[in-house]
């Protein structure tokens, strides 16, 4: 792997990470941890082996990402928002704001 992909994927997967841990703080609710350290599996597993598209969320054949770690969740919205999917950062601001 040269170094321009090496440093594209640490740039990827720090975003992610920092994504998630400022929404937790944020929201004063949950835990960071979970999603910063998962975050360098589920990159690779985004990048290299799901078969998604947003532009075809509903798509029958698409591979589906569970996450069953509650305290986790938010890695899941990171990934959805950075990935193109019909998430934004609106969405992301309002994660577990509740009223």
């Amino acid at each position: 792997m040269d170094q321009t992909t090496i440093k594209i994927d640490s740039l990827c997967v720090n975003a992610i990470r920092v994504l998630a841990a400022e929404a937790v703080e944020a929201a004063k609710s949950g835990h960071p941890g979970a999603p910063m350290g998962i975050a360098p599996m589920a990159y690779v597993l985004w990048k290299n082996h799901l078969n998604v598209n947003p532009d075809r969320p509903n798509w029958e054949n698409r591979d589906r990402f569970i996450l069953s770690a509650g305290h986790a969740s938010m890695l899941q919205y990171a990934l959805l928002h950075l990935s193109g999917f019909d998430v934004s950062m609106e969405d992301i601001k309002q994660f577990r704001q509740w009223g």
